[in-house]
Parts: structure tokens; sequence; C-alpha cells
């Protein structure tokens, strides 16, 4: 590891430097990118990630179709999933090392082959590997969000930063509603087709809109993925940040992952599209990305982690009380507390990424990749243990789990903060 830390000090850029030596892209961090730029970078986060979620609605319609067991295909969203986080582990830290402007460029072509190749799949086989592809380059969205933050001011780096996750999680939200629509009506493989024409636009417009930006370090690939952990052993705040947002992920991943399951059984008895519906609550926590992201900016990221991991907190311990209320008593808790912990994990997100962003400019794709690992953590442990509780304890215990790792986010921040202040 000292090695690599040589290799920091000889090869990082700062952010001036990067900013002066990146042409256009230093005029943009030094007023920050426009109104249409920002809208433009939100666009291209939010389609590459509802690439991922397309085939979920459908894998029924896509089983029968390509003569597939529901088992076998189960394993294409799986792929999907798998190629993202292999993606922000493997690909994203290279947008320290190459021009971040033909990373993303590559990879909007890249996906929008895959998608074609995904629609047009006459096997199972060929939409496996199609899948793996598509979660793989669809990892331009963590190539985006760094981008967005490289052009802002530091003084509006959270509100833009807040913008493009809108964007982004928008694409998340819409991606099974627009797609159980079309595959409905057109059929799956117009799905994949729409979508990798779709990808195909936003690709000409970010090739006209985005400017280049400067390489911000020289470390051969070996190192660069060495760095990471190099990067979270000697950043406290990196360390903070990773761990609080994976313990509400754990959280957050055991409500959804369970969800369904409980609202099939006694005494409620209701479908997938019933769940489905309240995934809508997801749109609170897109809203409150921007307004997050503007508070950290006027009153410092710590603060809002705090708000954003108590919220959290306080809503899964309201989801605790549900089995003492009546069956439709229950179905509106559930609603209310949906929509505050989805607007608390991704306040708190928002905000992570303020601070992450902040800790060393030379280094953003590699300190986003740490913090989004640890979030891809946190979700499967959540799923995981959420799955074993429900079957072996029930629904209370499920929010009870989620109750108490959200507490112990909100304890990493309090202890983050207290120890901020005691250095000082």
């Amino acid at each position: 590891m000292s090695d690599i830390h040589k290799s920091y000090n000889q090869t990082s850029l700062t952010a001036t430097h990067a900013a002066t030596t990146a042409g256009t892209a230093g005029t943009a961090a030094h007023h920050g990118p426009s109104r249409p730029l920002t809208l433009l970078l939100a666009g291209g986060a939010g389609l590459a990630v509802a690439s991922l979620y397309y085939s979920q609605p459908m894998l029924g319609v896509l089983a029968a179709d390509i003569g597939a067991s529901d088992r076998a295909i189960g394993f294409v969203p799986t792929l999907t999933q798998l190629g993202y986080a292999l993606g922000i582990l493997l690909l994203a830290p290279l947008g320290d090392r190459y021009d971040r402007r033909s990373i993303i460029l590559i990879k909007l072509v890249v996906l929008m082959v895959a998608l074609l190749a995904g629609g047009l799949a006459p096997s199972l086989a060929l939409l496996l590997g199609a899948s793996l592809v598509i979660g793989l380059s669809a990892t331009l969205a963590q190539d985006i969000v760094p981008a967005a933050a490289t052009l802002a001011h530091e003084t509006r780096r959270g509100k833009v930063v807040g913008t493009v996750m809108t964007g982004l999680l928008m694409g998340i939200l819409l991606s099974r509603v627009v797609s159980g629509f079309v595959a409905e009506h057109f059929g799956w493989r117009a799905m994949f087709i729409a979508a990798a024409m779709g990808v195909a636009l936003i690709g000409i417009a970010i090739w006209r809109g985005l400017p280049r930006f400067a390489p911000t370090t020289s470390l051969s690939y070996a190192a660069l993925l060495a760095s990471l952990l190099d990067l979270l052993r000697r950043h406290r705040a990196l360390r903070h940040a990773a761990l609080a947002q994976e313990l509400l992920s754990m959280g957050f991943s055991a409500f959804w992952s369970t969800l369904a399951i409980m609202l099939h059984a006694a005494p409620f008895h209701l479908g997938s599209a019933v769940a489905g519906a309240f995934g809508l609550a997801g749109a609170a926590g897109a809203l409150a990305a921007p307004l997050a992201g503007h508070l950290a900016d006027r009153k410092g990221p710590e603060l809002v982690t705090r708000i954003g991991t108590g919220i959290t907190t306080l809503s899964f311990a309201l989801l605790c009380l549900s089995p003492f209320f009546s069956p439709v008593g229950q179905l509106w808790l559930l609603g209310v507390g949906t929509v505050a912990f989805d607007m608390g994990v991704q306040t708190t997100l928002i905000a992570h990424q303020s601070i992450v962003y902040g800790i060393e400019p030379g280094a953003r794709s590699r300190l986003n990749a740490v913090l989004f690992v640890s979030m891809f953590i946190g979700m499967a442990a959540g799923a995981a243990l959420g799955s074993a509780l429900l079957a072996q304890w029930g629904w209370m215990a499920v929010t009870g789990m989620a109750t108490l790792a959200s507490l112990a986010a909100f304890g990493v921040r309090y202890w983050a903060a207290k120890t901020r202040h005691t250095r000082k």
C-alpha cells in the first residue's frame, strides 16, 4: 500500500489542475454545468440504470416465448445485476485514469448493442449473455454522477448531484412500469429495441454536449483497483459514509425483498401488482434528491446524513407497529412508512455523495465505486437476512432488523460528527 500511496503523490492531480487542463471541462467546472447539460446527464443516468430493470416485469412473457423454465429465466435479472456490481468494481474506477467522456460514450455504444442483442436473441443462452453485458455497460450511470460532481462548483455540487440522481432514481422507478406496458401491448422484444433506440439518442446528445475530462491519475489498472482499499484505509470520512449507507441498504433491501411475499399471505392475499404499486413511493426519494443536495450545500452534508438516517430509523420503527392495526390500517401505515424511509435513504445517499466527492477530487470515480460497492454488499445481505427472518419469525422481525440497521447507521453518522468536532 505504501507504493500506491507514493504513486498517488506522484500522479494524482488536484481538482484545480484537472480543471485547467481539461479544456472545456475546466470552464464548466468553474461556472458549473448549465441547466440543459445537468438535465442531459440526469436523463443519461436514468436511461442507463433503467436498463437493469426492464426485464423484471416481462419474465413471464419471456419464459413462455423463449421456451425457458421459470427457474432458468430468473437468471436474466440475476446476471444483469451481477454485471452491474462487477462493472462498478472493475470498470467505474477507470473514470479517474481516462477521459470520462470517452468512457461514457463507449459504454453507451456497448449498452445499445447489448439491448439490441437482447431484443433479437433467439435463445436463452444469448439473452443471458446480453443481460450480463447490459449490466456491465449500464454502469455508465456511475461515470455520469462523478462527471456531474466534477463539473459542478463546490457551492452547488450537492444540488447538481441531487438533480442527476433524480434522473437515475426516476429511471429505476419508471422502468418497470414502462416495460410492463410495452411488453403487454407490443411484446418484450419491442421493449429492448425501444430501449436501445433511447440509449442511441441520449448518446448523440451526450456526444455533442459533454466536455472532455482530464485524467487525474496515471496509475496502472492493477494499482487503480488496489487503490480502492488504500482510499478506504486513508479516509475516515469514506469509511463512515460507506458503512452508514451499507447499513441503510440492508434495511432497505430486506423490506423490498419480502414485501410482495408478506402482502401475498394472510390477511391481505394481494397480488404482485399491489406490491409493485408501493414501488411508486420511490418517487418520493427521487423528488427529495435535489432538495437534499440543496440542503447539503447550505447546511453541510454531515447534518443531512443525520436527518436522513433519523427519518429512516423512525419510519422503520413505525412499520414495526403494523401488526397491531387492522388490515386496512396496515396498508395505510405501509404507504406512509414506505414514502418516509425511501426519502430518508435517498436523502442520506445524496449527502454521502457530497461528502465522498469532496474527499479527494482526483479519485472521484474510485470513491464512488467504494460507496456503491458497499451499498450492493448491504443490499445483498439485507435480501438474504430479510427472507430468513420473514420465514422464521414474520414481518415484525424484518422491520425490526431494518430499524436496528438504520439506528446503527444513525450511530455511525453521530459518531462521525462527534469525532470530527473532537479532532478540531
